[in-house]
């Protein structure tokens, strides 16, 4: 058996891991993530699916573990390459359904319920409920004749989840009897002691803030959390308010949340958000998407006033049921800045229990690590230091460190008996860059092209050349933009045609009728010149017309 992480270790998010076993492949959640700061232009960021589309043959079925972007976003881009089966639990393929709408695709869909064994290909599957932030989360115990693999996907234990329903501990614990060779396990919060708080804990902060709040009452979460936004529409009918429901993710979500039954409320008690000006402001709950600072997200669109049909005044209170995903700390502090600006209460996870993280802490992976007891382990989900602390985690429960294993992205553990050995990048496992409908085609020169336009701008240097002579037809044109403002310039402009004119003479010296080599010389002059000016390194892009 060999255990191939493609995505998700030593980053956050674009988690995928392929488990192999002869002739046989089995695709555990394919995802994506978002682009770094200096991805401009980048839409979200892929796997690399190169390996799989070499051995499209072998593989025998993709299973889901949790609807969240992070495990589901790349399946759209998966299956335009690869058609595969897809396993996966209620809320998870309802959100994957509709994904594949949008660009036009089909699949073969096997819904998963907790407690489901299942056969793909070699390897049996057993479905394990866990608690999450978002419904339907999964962990899996995958058995082939060469192993045995459990995955917790993304989990924590809630001894009193909002549905009820808490991790099959009993589960891991028999799994553990059984014997485990490898667990792959989530490591996002294995750097924060204790335990993670339970949902209630939100109920219990927002409970007083429902019964304190006098005017309108808009609260921001993830689209995904099912359970929390259904507690918030309860309490909203509870005390006395409509619910209006602002941004198309939470809109979709929620349709399709009622649609599995997992939200069951009358009709009555919603209101459309572009009616709410008929209803008292301390009578109605606006539930809205932004709660990352996201730039089009209704909340960014509100504290813009361009939300077509909710103008912040004094005394609404927002309340951000979330806290910041590593990079958009900044987008979500402009936010709340400019909701202070309209002096509307604002309420932060920072000070207030309105928030908790769906990753289990230390004390909690201790006892998932004390419950299976495999004999090789992955740290898996999570940048280095979050692998690398959690292998000195297990490693303090009594595991031999030469039986866990920090690898990266493409490396495989090959499992033979009881041995295991790293393969180093066995398969490509670069990032694949979106771009609106491009799929790969913008790499590292292109993004440092747009760095550099970003950062000094742009020279367009349009030169005519008389095709029978080779001389000038016209003066060169200089024409900027980000770079300087030319009518203030001119002398700059003025030294920079000159230096046109001499990198065309030069050209005419080496008696060339390359053009391809014009633009280099005048490229390469006009580079020098600049820098030397203004210490600015623009983009200089020469056009030849020949004429």
């Amino acid at each position: 058996m060999r255990v191939m992480p493609l995505g998700g270790l030593k980053e956050i998010g674009k988690n995928i891991t392929l488990v192999e076993y002869r002739d046989d492949i089995l695709i555990i959640d394919c995802g994506f993530s978002f682009p770094e700061d200096e991805m401009f232009g980048i839409d979200v960021v892929i796997p690399d699916f190169t390996y799989l589309k070499e051995n499209m043959e072998r593989i025998k079925g993709l299973i889901i573990t949790h609807g969240h972007e992070d495990h589901i976003g790349g399946v759209p881009f998966l299956l335009k390459e690869i058609n595969v089966p897809v396993y996966a639990p209620p809320l998870a393929m309802g959100l994957i359904r509709n994904k594949l709408k949008e660009h036009g695709l089909a699949m073969e869909e096997h819904v998963i319920e907790a407690g489901d064994i299942f056969n793909v290909g070699a390897f049996r599957v057993e479905a394990i409920h866990t608690n999450h932030s978002i419904a339907d989360a999964m962990a899996y115990s995958i058995k082939c004749p060469g192993g045995h693999l459990v995955h917790t996907g993304d989990f924590k234990i809630d001894y009193s989840p909002l549905d009820g329903k808490r991790i099959d501990l009993a589960k891991f614990a028999q799994l553990g009897q059984e014997g485990v060779d490898v667990l792959l396990c989530d490591s996002t919060n294995v750097l924060r002691p204790g335990y993670t708080p339970s949902e209630r804990v939100v109920v219990d902060s927002m409970n007083e803030i429902f019964a304190k709040t006098e005017k309108r009452l808009i609260i921001a979460t993830f689209s995904s959390n099912i359970y929390r936004i259904k507690y918030f529409m309860e309490a909203s009918i509870k005390y006395g308010r409509k619910i209006a429901i602002s941004g198309r993710s939470m809109e979709n979500v929620l349709t399709l949340a009622r649609e599995l039954g997992y939200v069951n409320l009358p009709e009555s008690a919603f209101v459309d958000i572009r009616k709410i000006g008929n209803i008292p402001d301390a009578n109605i709950t606006i539930i809205t998407t932004g709660s990352q600072g996201e730039p089009m997200s209704a909340l960014t669109r509100m504290a813009n006033d361009s939300h077509r049909a909710v103008k912040l005044k004094s005394g609404d209170t927002v309340v951000f049921s979330s806290s910041p995903i590593p990079g958009n700390a900044k987008a979500v502090t402009n936010i709340v800045n400019k909701l202070y600006e309209k002096k509307v209460n604002v309420f932060l996870s920072d000070f207030v229990d309105i928030h908790v993280s769906g990753h289990a802490c230390k004390e909690e992976l201790k006892l998932i690590h004390s419950l299976v007891k495999p004999r090789f382990f992955i740290p898996a989900h999570g940048e280095y230091r979050h692998l690398r602390e959690h292998a000195r985690l297990a490693e303090s429960m009594g595991m031999d460190r030469g039986n866990i294993f920090v690898m990266n992205n493409g490396d495989a553990l090959r499992i033979t008996g009881k041995q295991a050995k790293v393969e180093p990048a066995a398969a490509p496992a670069e990032d694949v860059l979106v771009d609106g409908y491009g799929v790969g085609d913008v790499g590292n020169v292109v993004l440092r092209d747009r760095k550099q336009l970003s950062e000094s701008g742009l020279i367009v240097i349009a030169v005519s050349i008389d095709s029978n002579s080779g001389l000038l037809a016209a003066r060169p044109e200089l024409i900027t933009r980000g770079f300087i403002y030319v009518k203030e310039n001119m002398p700059l402009i003025n030294e920079a045609t000159e230096v046109v004119y001499e990198s065309i003479d030069k050209w005419n010296n080496l008696g060339s009728e390359d053009i391809n080599a014009l633009k280099s010389i005048i490229k390469d002059d006009m580079r020098g010149f600049i820098y030397k000016k203004t210490r600015r390194s623009p983009v200089i892009l020469p056009v030849i017309m020949d004429i």
